[in-house]
């Protein structure tokens, strides 16, 4: 199917206004201290697995592309900045004349991702890189938390067929739309979000709301009349007045009288109420006596990995799921805690790393530019850990590789028969864009082949095994000079 392509849902609206305050106020602060061409690298990474798992499934990119590509500050934006009579002029004919001229690198969507690994990398201007924070924060914390909410429903599915049902429950009509993008790059085979299909060539679908049920005389005439108009393909909502006594009943008699006459198949019923396992149940032995054996059960409500696992583990014959609100808004723990922090300034034909240090150990940051590569094991083809090194390091696969633990180091593995992969791809060279996203379902299968090849240890719902990221010998020696550094200076009595 056609769809159009660049189309997003900005209608127009131009977003380079959408950042914190601050980005603004430190721009001016730069231009001031004549600072605002001083190259600055900055990371974008988070610190912790949402609801507690073994991965997530990183998303967002193409959004923050749109943005990127489209940066420029209108002669509203600088008359509503002049207005606030703090920022200089020098400062506002920069914005006026405004053009990125950053580099940035990114994890391509897609991909399984891990704490405290650089998602996405900026190098620029610091008065340009500054100002980025917010709208790459926003587009990968959001579509990367769907993608791997979506992704562990489909696990809990086992291979049974998930559709995003969550658009009317979803924060916005921005949150609907590229959170129906995000749950297909997560797994979900379609979504009830249609101008998601024609936004991004995903699959759309749907049956039938109770309404439909309501308005007819009787159940039995609305599904008749349901039947008549997509006779090849026919999905019934069962359980507007009762699944067992009058819902399926007359679905049996429809797809008998109306149907079967015709030579169509019936492709499925659905319930969306009550103990789904028991009416399930009772619905698969009520059609395989009917001779609708072929016929699927699809069930919606308020689902989610863990009821969805449940209710399979309970031998309930479903065949597809609908989920919503569950879904779209990652209701279990609606928050992706990514954050952008400095790493490194240029000075003196140098790259000068930069620290961020605390008293909780897991938010010092990991300094320097920085590449990251993952591991593979040669024979089972599965990620062992990533790698974080320098950026002018070079791993010699001819060699065993030592790993260990950056915090426990104590911990240590030699890896003999493995190969690597380079995980950051550049995405803007110098502001220009070099990169060119895949489709959607392209994204979508990518996510599937590279789940596949974690562990299941990793993949696990409770007490998923740690994935390692480890960093190399000069990048953690680094860290730790840097750590002992500033130590050292703030602790002299």
């Amino acid at each position: 199917m056609e769809y159009i392509k660049n189309f997003n849902v900005r209608n127009e609206r131009n977003l380079t206004m959408l950042v914190d305050f601050y980005e603004l106020t430190m721009g001016n602060g730069y231009f001031a201290n004549n600072l605002e061409d001083k190259i600055a690298y900055f990371d974008m990474f988070f610190r912790q697995v949402p609801d507690e798992g073994g991965y997530c499934i990183m998303a967002g990119i193409q959004q923050l592309i749109e943005y990127l590509t489209n940066l420029s500050f209108t002669e509203d934006d600088i008359k509503y900045l002049e207005e606030k009579n703090i920022f200089s002029k020098e400062f506002l004919d920069y914005l006026k004349n405004f053009k990125f001229t950053c580099d940035v690198w990114a994890i391509p969507e897609g991909n399984p991702v891990f704490p405290n690994e650089p998602l996405v990398t900026v190098r620029g201007p610091i008065i340009q890189a500054q100002f980025l924070e917010t709208m790459i924060l926003l587009s990968i914390n959001h579509q990367t938390l769907i993608a791997t909410k979506a992704n562990r429903i489909c696990r809990a599915a086992d291979g049974r067929p998930v559709m995003e049902f969550g658009s009317r429950r979803a924060q916005g009509y921005d949150g609907a739309i590229y959170g129906a993008r995000a749950a297909i790059i997560g797994g979900c085979n379609s979504t009830a979000c249609t101008i998601a299909e024609q936004m991004f060539g995903v699959p759309s679908a749907g049956t039938m709301a109770h309404s439909w049920v309501q308005l007819f005389s009787t159940e039995y005439e609305a599904f008749k009349s349901w039947a008549e108009v997509y006779p090849d393909n026919c999905v019934l909502l069962i359980d507007t007045y009762n699944v067992l006594k009058s819902g399926l009943p007359n679905a049996i008699k429809v797809f008998d009288e109306v149907l079967k006459p015709k030579g169509y198949r019936p492709k499925g019923i659905r319930i969306d109420s009550g103990d789904i396992t028991y009416l399930s149940k009772k619905c698969r032995e009520m059609l395989d006596e009917a001779g609708y054996s072929d016929v699927k059960i699809i069930v919606s409500n308020s689902l989610d990995e863990y009821i969805i696992r449940s209710v399979l583990r309970q031998g309930a014959p479903i065949d597809g799921f609908g989920v919503g609100e569950r879904l779209i808004t990652a209701r279990s723990e609606p928050v992706f805690g990514g954050v952008y922090k400095l790493v490194a300034v240029e000075g003196n034909d140098e790259i000068i790393p930069k620290i961020k240090i605390s008293e909780n150990e897991e938010k010092i940051t990991n300094p320097g530019f920085k590449k990251i590569y993952r591991i593979f094991d040669k024979e089972t083809d599965n990620a062992i850990a990533d790698l974080i090194t320098l950026d002018g390091e070079k791993i010699d696969v001819t060699k065993p590789l030592v790993l260990f633990d950056p915090v426990f180091t104590w911990k240590k593995k030699k890896i003999r028969k493995y190969y690597i992969k380079d995980l950051m791809v550049k995405i803007f060279d110098k502001g220009k864009l070099v990169y060119e996203c895949p489709e959607v379902c392209e994204i979508n299968k990518l996510a599937e082949k590279e789940t596949s090849r974690l562990w299941h240890e990793v993949l696990r719902f409770e007490n998923p095994h740690n994935y390692y990221v480890d960093l190399s010998s000069k990048l953690w020696s680094l860290k730790q000079n840097l750590i002992n550094k500033y130590s050292n200076i703030y602790n002299d009595n």
